[in-house]
C-alpha cells in the first residue's frame, strides 16, 4: 500500500476519509500506519467467539459492541465531540470496541475512548498492539484493554487505576475465566475463545 500523498506530514481525520476506500488505515498522533492483510483464520475464530460472548452479555444492556472495521476517532481536544475532523489525528480500528455511552457514537463510528477494547494479537500487528495502543489508550481513557494471542492461548487483561494507568497485565491462560472490574457480571470461559489450530 502507497501511503496517500499529501503536502504535509501529520495527517487527520479529514485527510483519512479522503483515502482509498480498497485500504485500510489507522492513525495515531497523525502517523498513518497500513493495516495488514485480511487477518489469519485463527485470528478470526477467536475474534468471532469473543464477539460473540461479549454480544450475548451486552444485548439487554445500554452498551454496543463493534468489531472492525469500525472507526474509533481520539482526540487531544478537551471535548472530542466538538473537535472538528481537521483536529482528530487519531483513527483506530480495534478488533473489538465496547461503547456505554451512546452520545459517543455516530454514523462514522464512535468519536471519544470506548471503554473496553479488545486486539487480537497477529504477528504483524502484536508490536503496535503492546506497545504503541496499549500507551495511546491509557492516554485517552479506555477503561480496560484486552490483548488475546490465539497462538499462545493468553489473555493480558489492562484495567485503568484511580490514577489513569494501567500498570501491570493480568495474564490468563486457555483454562481461566475472564472476568472484567468494569463489567461485574461478565463472565468468559476462555476455553470457549481459544481454539486448537
Amino acid at each position: 500500500m502507497a501511503l496517500p500523498q499529501q503536502s504535509h506530514v501529520e495527517y487527520s481525520y479529514a485527510d483519512y476519509i479522503s483515502w482509498d476506500d480498497q485500504e485500510r488505515w489507522e492513525l495515531i498522533n497523525g502517523e498513518a500506519w497500513a493495516m495488514s492483510p485480511a487477518p489469519s483464520r485463527l485470528h478470526q475464530a477467536v475474534s468471532a467467539r469473543i464477539f460473540y460472548a461479549l454480544f450475548d452479555h451486552f444485548k439487554d444492556k445500554n452498551c454496543e459492541v463493534y468489531a472492525a472495521p469500525f472507526d474509533v476517532r481520539l482526540s487531544d481536544s478537551p471535548d472530542t465531540k466538538e473537535a472538528d475532523d481537521t483536529e482528530i489525528t487519531t483513527i483506530v480500528q480495534p478488533d473489538i470496541s465496547v461503547i456505554c455511552d451512546r452520545k459517543k457514537l455516530d454514523d462514522r463510528g464512535c468519536i471519544g475512548a470506548p471503554e473496553l477494547v479488545i486486539e487480537i494479537l497477529s504477528p504483524s500487528t502484536a508490536a503496535k498492539d503492546l506497545k504503541v495502543k496499549r500507551v495511546l489508550y491509557e492516554q485517552h481513557g479506555v477503561k480496560e484493554y484486552w490483548l488475546l494471542h490465539p497462538t499462545d492461548r493468553i489473555a493480558m487483561l489492562y484495567t485503568l487505576n484511580q490514577g489513569g494507568e494501567y500498570g501491570k497485565a493480568q495474564i490468563l491462560d486457555c483454562n481461566d475465566v475472564l472476568t472484567s472490574e468494569q463489567f461485574e457480571q461478565l463472565r468468559i470461559e476462555l476455553t470457549s475463545v481459544f481454539i486448537d489450530e
